[in-house]
Parts: C-alpha cells; structure tokens; sequence
C-alpha cells in the first residue's frame, strides 16, 4: 500500500473484514513496515563476512529472524516507546517494532550466517555466538559488560529461584533466562497463575521451567526443620516457622538454596530490599567471617564500569566494616574482569576540611595497609579527586596510578543517593545493587526493575553460585 496515505485505510478493511490482519507505512497503526527493520542490519551483516553479494538465502534468513522475533516476548523497554500498547504476538503485532534493540543482534548473525552457508562469505565467522555479543554491546553496555559472566553461566547453567513467580514481569524473566541457557528458572507460586500468566502473555509452555507452590509442596517439613534449628533459641516457636514457610515466599524461597534445592534466588520486585533482606536472613546470613554489601555497577559511566558500595546492607560502616567492604567489592570488580582500584569517598580530601565524619574512612586506610592487600587504593578523597587526573595531580603523593573505578562511600544513604541518581540522570545503565557476602548467592531486584534487570541479577546470581 502506498505510504504515507495507503488505498485502503485499516479502518476501511476492517470494516468489511474485522478479521483482517493488517500492516502499512505507517507508524500510527499497528504492524508498521519500515524498511529500517532490514536494510541496516542485512548490510551489516553482509559486510561483517565481507560478502561477495547479498543473495536470496541472506534476504530468507533476516525475514525468519524478525519472524521469530515477532513471536518473544517484548521487552520492557520497547513496550515503553510503543505508545503504551502492550505488544504480544498477534493480529496487531506480527512484526517487531523498529525502535526494538534486539534486531541488532538477530539479523546481522541470520544474515552472516546464511552468507557463510551459501558460499558467498569471503570472511567467515569463527563463532556466531561471540560476533552476536559484540553486537549486542553495541546499543547495550550491560550485555558487553557481563559477556564473560553471561557465557560462563551458559556454560555452567545453575538452578535460580524466583521468588514472586506469580508476578507477570518475574514470569517473563523466568523464560528469558530459560531461553538464554543460563539454567532452570523455578518459579515460587500458585500453578495454575502461573500457566494463565504464561498464557496470556503467549509465551508457551513451561517445559524447563519448575513452578513450586510453597504450601503444598513436599518440601515444606523440610524446610521447618532446618528453619526451625536455625531460629528456636531466637523466641520462634515451631507453628511460627511454618507460617513462615508456607505464606512467605522469600522465606521458602531462601530455605530452597540454603537446603541445595537450588543454587541462588532473585526476589525484590514486590517488597523493599529491606524487607526482603530480613525475609532471607531468616535462612541466610552472611559468610562466616565476612560481611553483606551491596554493589551498585554503574555501566557505560565516563565509557568504564565503576562499582559503587555499599549501596544496599551497612547503614553507617565502622572502619574494619569499610576495609572489608573495601576487599569484598575489590574481589567482586576482580570476577567481573576489571582490576580493582578502589577510593574510599568522603567530603574531605586527605585531612582538608577535618571532620569526625572522614575519620573511619581514613582509619579503614589504615587497616588496609595492616593487611597487605594486593590491589590499590586510598583515601579519604572525594569524588573528582577519585575520576579527574588533573585534580588528583594536586596530590602526589595519592597511591592511585590512575581513575578509581571501586567507588566505597561512608553510609547507607551517600551511596543509595548516588546510585539512583546515576541511573535517573547518567548516560550509562546502572546494574544492581548486588548483594555480596552471604554464604549462599543471593540478589534482590530494585522495586521498578524490568524483565531484562531481573534476568541480569538472575544470571549474576547463578554466577556466584558457580565461583562459590
């Protein structure tokens, strides 16, 4: 049909066939055509192989990727500039929307593909699955950061509990991480919710997806008896434990990994992190000899990733609770693939102005240096003296070779502000806060978290669960 004005408009088709299926130019009615859908991404990845032409097997295969993109489930943030129609696949949805940030990652691989099976690549690909990551990583900073954990997880898929799993949000990262091959998503919640949530959104069946419902399930004697061992010297009595375990899924949830029923849990949606933190510590404490924080990654910042703690557990840290904080994030940056160089934040820079308030930081400097630690870092700075060289050069004698990217605040709160500033104000993405230093692998969502931040934590949590 002619764009922008077609022949026949979809209300005119409609109303002699409300049946009818239909897609034009045009970006105010459903199932646009827009040529930015292929052209593109067919080129790229024609040129990624250096293909001699772009032939009908390349034009197949990008029209049976968006096919198939059609039929997923949208993401939250493609829904967000849908104006407000929820897309699922269907009359009104056959074809992805031209905004969606996955295509770069669907078509370019179909199209290298195909050229390479059709003989006409004059570059061939080593590995599809890295050239897709990298594309990924082209509009998404998150999927270039967590590459490496992301492909180590694939390669060690882990079984990760889903705490509110009747949440229509928790049940789509259930079946993205799924589909990603990060493991076995269990679900915590009624069945027959469940299967209408995945129904109504069109996502299939729940074939390696587990769904437990914590009244009923076998399970719960279990997890009394281990629940009540841990708590019946704290004034619980047993009928209290298995309240507990029967109506607070947190708590049957953080029973199932603390028993070896799972391997990590992802919760928070639903309830503050607070909440939830004490929901879980009912099974779950931090690791023995260590301490709980959280860690904020500010991704796509300044072109770097930088960590930022505690941003989730320790109100106001004493000295030794912020050198341990300090070890922990710097060992967490470490897993993550980045070397560490931490700066222990404060109003005042090395003395200027003096305050009460700067003096746990500096005595944590100074328990540092007791323990010889392996990485580098300093303090009392604040922050520009920590990111800019020309305002560290003022101090010489500053032990930081080069930018800070672990950022350890004094408080609870310093660090809560930051972060939710970041992500409502900054140019990057922000990813967390992770809970780290718990005996088992455990993460809470922030409460406005989407599908995809879900399925991030869900990975990072089974990540954990395999460098335990």
């Amino acid at each position: 049909m002619a764009n922008p004005d077609p022949e026949i408009t979809p209300e005119e088709a409609r109303a002699v066939s409300p049946h009818a299926i239909i897609a034009t130019g045009r970006s105010d009615y459903p199932n646009q055509v827009n040529n930015v859908l292929g052209f593109p991404y067919i080129f790229r990845g024609a040129l990624d192989v250096r293909a001699s032409t772009i032939n009908d097997t390349m034009k197949i295969a990008a029209a049976e990727a968006l096919a198939k993109l059609a039929r997923e489930d949208v993401p939250d943030e493609v829904h967000s500039a849908s104006t407000g129609r929820r897309l699922a696949f269907g009359p009104e949805y056959i074809i992805p929307n031209a905004f969606d940030p996955r295509l770069i990652a669907r078509i370019p691989p179909a199209v290298a593909k195909a050229a390479m099976d059709s003989g006409v690549a004059r570059k061939p690909l080593d590995d599809l699955r890295r050239y897709t990551r990298s594309l990924s990583g082209r509009l998404d900073p998150t999927a270039d950061a967590l590459d490496a954990t992301m492909e180590m997880v694939r390669e060690n898929p882990r079984r990760v509990v889903f705490a509110e799993g009747e949440e229509q949000k928790v049940v789509r990262a259930a079946v993205a991480f799924r589909n990603a091959g990060y493991g076995t998503p269990i679900l915590i919640g009624r069945e027959d919710r469940v299967r209408n949530t995945l129904a109504g959104l069109g996502l299939g069946d729940i074939e390696g997806i587990e769904i437990h419902n914590a009244r009923l399930s076998g399970a719960n004697a279990k997890y009394v008896d281990f629940l009540y061992k841990r708590l019946q010297r704290q004034g619980h009595l047993q009928r209290d434990i298995q309240r507990m375990v029967n109506q607070d899924r947190n708590v049957f949830a953080a029973c199932m990994v603390a028993t070896g029923d799972a391997d990590a849990m992802v919760t928070g949606l639903t309830r503050s992190a607070s909440v939830c933190l004490n929901d879980i510590r009912h099974a779950i404490t931090p690791a023995k000899g260590g301490i709980a924080f959280g860690l904020t990654l500010l991704v796509g910042m300044r072109g770097k990733t930088i960590f930022l703690a505690d941003s989730l557990v320790n109100f106001r840290p004493d000295a030794a609770q912020l050198a341990d904080i300090v070890i922990g994030a710097a060992a967490a940056a470490r897993h993550l693939g980045h070397e560490p160089r931490v700066a222990l934040l404060s109003h005042s820079t090395f003395g200027d102005p003096p305050h009460d308030r700067a003096v746990p930081m500096r005595d944590a400097v100074a328990i540092l240096d007791q323990r010889h630690v392996d990485f580098e870092y300093d303090g009392e700075m604040s922050p520009d003296v920590a990111l800019e060289p020309s305002i560290r050069a003022l101090y010489p004698f500053c032990r930081l070779t080069g930018d800070a990217n672990v950022l350890v605040v004094p408080g609870l709160h310093s660090a809560h502000i930051a972060a939710r500033l970041a992500h409502h104000l900054g140019g990057g993405t922000t990813i967390g806060p992770l809970l780290i230093g718990m005996e088992k692998p455990v993460q809470i969502v922030p409460m406005d978290a989407s599908s995809s931040q879900i399925v991030d934590l869900a990975c990072l949590a089974a990540y954990q669960a395999i460098m335990q």
